[in-house]
């Protein structure tokens, strides 16, 4: 199953020059914020003396009365400022049509049935549907809109048997990454037995016969302690279909490495159990094999050391194909024989100027997607490595995920657009690609105008920049700019289609996507060169990005704003910090913001690949130099700020935003408001209903749009 899905939008766009409000002066007389309680905790850490006054903030807001009347007394006041804003009503009209769109995700072939997810327009949860044929006709075979009353419990992942005839399922509640795994039989619709508890980050991999499953989950955690607690001892099971869960073998585990991540996939042909173990962030993994047919599924260990990438792309029979890192800091493609008595493995396609994406095999053609300057390219190899050409594809933009099998003749793959909906493409290795369904648009695409654009960063490091506004606008004119930006965890930000953007871009703004180095986008190094010690690099390359908007004339001096989610959230609170003079307004969502203890709660102690470690002298002082927290100026004015986090945030603890914020506010940084907004339950973004994204998003830009003079005429 692919998380990216299919896009079809109602509605239409017209051609909107930017008009300029007039800028929002400091206000005379600054928000009242709520009290927020000091507690006396300082602490002594490599010569240094860590003073955390709000620490108690960290608790959490289900389990402490005190939490949550904080938490109620800082959303009245950013309730009260949100409802008073010109042009709230506005985005929300407009935000409503631009989410009424069918979304479709790309289907899955088990025993000629075709799965497949689709949100409709109004809906807030995607359905998962159910063809017999690709061309037969569809039924609704999982809605979640039954599943609770505020439209918060989603589908989070699901996985047909090779007949088709069952399909696991997993649950999400309230945006948490805690999941609840069932069974359901495709023909009756009943729901089986299984309810099986604590699955997180888990694959879904169907054994031969449709006997069973594995999956993988951690133990119980204690209670009241489910979403602060570290994540530790992750374990792979084998589920048979109608025994008590509780009886569930384990399969792999590594009690002496309680820190380790562990999923696994099967072959296409259900020969091989391919287990991937990980101790972090960074794509530095262990190959662990199972036969299936062995007498007691006995593992094998392929590669040991933690060293390297290595993504599986299928096998059949004896001979695996990844995608690795390994000798290829752009990546390259390798097959193993594991008839031999020690595999090794065999280059098929060499590493290039550009770097792999994501790969398939449909047939015998490997479908490779490579990024060239943050944008996708398809090309077509044999199984011997041979080039065959490329795939067309519709314009600059990205390639999702890629779905196909050695056995089968049929791939499926996704495209979108900062400026067009996702489309789902069928190929054949015999033919060109055809679209298996596509959005029935009411605009032109060619309406809104995507380019690319290259700056350099402070040491030189040209940085790429995507910008998209709609067409005939005069970029020199100077229009309220929102910069997004990342920088990490090896994820490239690639261009895709979101509602809420085209919503600022049709009230005549500019948006701008900068590809920071901690990225993917350009490989290894590029990664490693905004990650640990270099992580200041991520920082300078967004503030250069928001430089060269203002040096361009593109946004005007007080109409330049920045967002950031989760690893952005910390680019946001950090530049805010570093450059308060640059920005007239900032969105940091679900941010991590105490560097010095993110590691203590939940799947903190995973990112110390891209962090570090806050017990090492050296990580420590190069955390405590740009931790948003700690490095909040007093007597400096900080430009307007909304952050935004859930109270079921089990990722990004909203213990983050909750410190950072109430830091704000006490200081004196000013007269812009600096405000919070706290959904309940919704997490860390997943799963979260589409009427939720409609009112924050609603609220955020309205926020923006008043502070960089976004007019949002009625």
């Amino acid at each position: 199953m692919s998380d990216l899905t299919f896009l079809a939008l109602a509605m239409a766009l017209a051609v909107a020059l930017p008009v300029l409000a007039a800028p929002r002066e400091n206000r005379e007389n600054p928000l009242t914020y709520p009290e927020t309680k000091t507690v006396d905790i300082v602490e002594e850490k490599f010569g240094e003396y860590i003073s955390d006054p709000y620490r108690w903030l960290e608790n959490d807001v289900r389990e402490d009365p005190e939490v949550a009347k904080w938490v109620k007394a800082q959303n009245a006041v950013t309730n009260a400022y949100l409802e008073k804003l010109e042009g709230r009503e506005v985005l929300t009209k407009s935000m409503t049509e631009l989410f009424d769109f069918d979304d479709l995700g790309i289907p899955e072939e088990a025993g000629g049935k075709y799965f497949y997810e689709r949100k409709s327009g109004g809906q807030n949860q995607a359905v998962l549907y159910v063809r017999d044929g690709a061309d037969g006709t569809e039924h609704a075979l999982i809605d979640p809109a039954t599943w609770s009353a505020d439209g918060t419990t989603a589908l989070a992942g699901w996985k047909p048997s090779g007949d088709g005839s069952l399909l696991a399922y997993a649950v999400q509640d309230g945006g948490s990454d805690w999941r609840t795994l069932k069974v359901l039989d495709v023909q009756t619709g009943e729901v089986k037995s299984e309810n099986i508890q604590w699955a997180k980050f888990s694959d879904l991999a169907w054994l031969p016969k449709n006997t069973g499953f594995l999956y993988s989950r951690f133990p119980k955690p204690e209670e009241g302690a489910a979403f602060q607690s570290l994540n530790a001892d992750h374990a792979i099971y084998l589920h048979i279909i109608g025994a008590d869960h509780a009886q569930d073998t384990k399969v792999y585990a590594t009690p002496d490495q309680p820190e380790l991540n562990h999923i696994a996939e099967l072959t296409s042909d259900k020969e091989w159990v391919v287990i991937t173990s990980s101790s972090g962030t960074d794509d530095r993994y262990e190959l662990t094999l199972i036969k299936v047919d062995a007498p007691k599924l006995e593992t094998r260990k392929l590669v040991s050391g933690f060293k390297n990438d290595w993504r599986l792309i299928d096998g059949i029979g004896d001979t695996l194909y990844f995608v690795t890192n390994k000798d290829a800091p752009r990546l390259r493609v390798v097959k193993a024989d594991l008839s031999e008595e020690q595999p090794q493995f065999t280059e098929l396609v060499a590493e290039s100027d550009a770097v792999v994406d994501g790969s398939m095999i449909v047939g015998d053609r490997l479908v490779i997607s490579y990024l060239v300057d943050a944008k996708s390219q398809l090309f077509i190899f044999d199984l011997d490595g041979k080039a065959l050409g490329s795939l067309d594809l519709p314009g600059p933009g990205q390639v999702g995920s890629l779905s196909g099998s050695i056995k089968s003749d049929e791939g499926f793959f996704s495209f979108q657009s900062f400026n067009r909906p996702t489309t789902v493409f069928r190929y054949d290795p015999k033919s060109p690609p055809t679209i298996w369904a596509e959005p029935s648009l009411r605009f032109d695409p060619e309406a809104v105008e995507v380019t690319q654009r290259f700056y350099k960063s402070k040491d030189g490091t040209r940085i790429p920049m995507i910008l998209v506004h709609m067409k005939g606008q005069d970029l020199s004119q100077g229009a309220p700019t929102l910069l997004y930006g990342y920088g990490g965890f090896n994820i490239s930000v690639l261009p895709q289609y979101k509602p809420a953007w085209i919503a600022w871009i049709k009230a005549g703004g500019v948006f701008a996507s900068a590809n920071l180095r901690g990225g993917g986008e350009y490989g290894k190094i590029w990664h490693d060169g905004g990650r640990l010690q270099n992580k200041q690099n991520v920082f300078d390359d967004f503030i250069a990005a928001g430089e060269y908007l203002i040096g361009e004339g593109i946004a005007p001096e007080n109409g330049l704003a920045i967002e950031g989610r989760s690893n952005g959230g910390l680019l946001i609170g950090a530049v805010m910090n570093q450059r308060p003079d640059l920005f007239t307004a900032g969105h940091a969502a679900v941010g991590v913001m105490d560097m010095l203890r993110f590691d203590r709660f939940t799947a903190g102690r995973y990112w110390v690949d891209d962090y570090g470690y806050p017990n090492k002298e050296q990580d420590f002082k190069t955390l405590l130099g740009y931790s948003p927290y700690h490095n909040i100026r007093t007597g400096v004015d900080y430009p307007a700020l909304i952050v935004s986090t859930a109270d079921t945030d089990d990722r990004v603890v909203p213990g983050h935003s909750f410190k950072y914020t109430a830091r704000l506010q006490a200081l004196d940084t000013g007269s812009e408001p600096h405000l919070i907004r706290i959904e309940t339950r919704a997490g860390h973004g997943s799963g979260k209903p589409t009427d939720k994204l409609i009112e924050e998003y609603s609220d955020i830009y309205a926020f923006l749009g008043q502070a960089t003079g976004l007019m949002l005429a009625k």
